[in-house]
């Protein structure tokens, strides 16, 4: 019988008064299952981990020595509850003698948060019911809302093949939202309040089935921030699981809320996102893209790319971010 319900990863870089709420409302969930909490500090400067202890003695403190990025600090998280690297290069949980976490001490359920979240008491509870209940789920996650009450579009998207990658990066995606074919990158088009299987959730609410983990690994420490939750669902619907929107449930994002307005460290979060992009593309569809589309692609890439950087580089500086700021 597995020792938890649920373990739960939250990364933090400088979100001191934001991680507090969002451990506040994790620690108000209400429900019978159990759950633990560990929380990675990616090397902050605001006393954030000082914070957790003090307030949070319940929940697991990782300080990393580095910054090393969104995936890199997840997975942090991740092998302090038993998933660990496996011979061949892959990572998962595998039990053998030189990795000797039994699948039953394993928690059955992950879920990814981010500091910038606030649950409702009842998010854990069902969102555990809903992936009790569909069974080839991998991983599934909830409607995102922003402050203002409107949806949070990256909460259900499509994997950006080189069709749907060339329509974002025209602009068609944003000029025709309700098109079943121009509007798939953040599935516009779909009622935002019907449950829906999609090619992946969003990192900053995502749970995701023990056995999924096992069968596809850890996070790929390739992306810096951005993409690796894309990549996550890729691999595990390649290894047959079913990815999950789930609007039942419904959480408070309140996303780029430590860089909102902060001309400093944008050209950092914008640059790291046409970089995942490049990095998935060449992962996933490099090899079987005709030449001259490659081209085309990875040329828009790095047109768009650059012109979005430059502008927030003349509107000020740049320094290193991790997606615990921003997602």
């Amino acid at each position: 019988m597995s020792l938890l319900d649920l373990a739960i990863v939250i990364v933090n870089y400088n979100t001191r008064d934001l991680l507090r709420d969002c451990l506040a409302s994790v620690y108000d969930s209400r429900g019978d299952f159990r759950f633990q909490v560990c929380v990675v500090d990616n090397h902050s400067s605001d006393g954030s981990a000082g914070m957790v202890r003090a307030e949070f003695p319940q929940a697991r403190v990782i300080e990393s020595p580095v910054n090393g990025g969104f995936a890199y600090a997840n997975n942090l998280g991740l092998r302090a509850f038993g998933f660990t690297e496996v011979e061949g290069g892959d990572t998962g949980a595998n039990p053998s003698p030189e990795n000797p976490t039994s699948t039953a001490e394993l928690p059955r359920y992950v879920l990814l948060l981010n500091p910038d979240t606030i649950l409702p008491p009842s998010a854990l509870a069902g969102m555990l019911a809903f992936m009790d209940a569909h069974p080839e789920a991998g991983a599934s996650g909830p409607r995102l809302v922003r402050p203002d009450g409107s949806l949070d579009l990256a909460c259900r998207r499509s994997f950006p093949t080189p069709e749907v990658a060339f329509y974002r990066l025209v602009g068609l995606s944003k000029l025709f939202p309700h098109s079943r074919r121009f509007g798939r990158y953040n599935l516009t088009y779909l009622d935002p309040g019907e449950v829906a299987e999609v090619d992946s959730v969003v990192g900053a609410c995502m749970m995701i089935r023990r056995e999924a983990i096992q069968q596809v690994g850890l996070l790929d420490e390739t992306f810096w921030m951005y993409g690796e939750d894309l990549d996550w669902a890729y691999r595990m619907k390649r290894a047959g699981w079913k990815v999950f929107y789930n609007p039942e449930i419904t959480v408070l994002h309140y996303k780029e809320a430590a860089s909102r307005g902060d001309r400093v460290i944008r050209p950092k979060t914008r640059y790291e996102f046409y970089r995942a992009m490049y990095i998935f593309y060449r992962k996933h569809y490099a090899a079987t893209t005709p030449f001259w589309l490659g081209w085309l692609i990875v040329g828009g890439i790095v047109l768009r790319g650059g012109m979005v950087v430059l502008k927030e580089v003349l509107k000020g500086g740049g320094k290193p971010l991790v997606r615990g700021e921003v997602h």
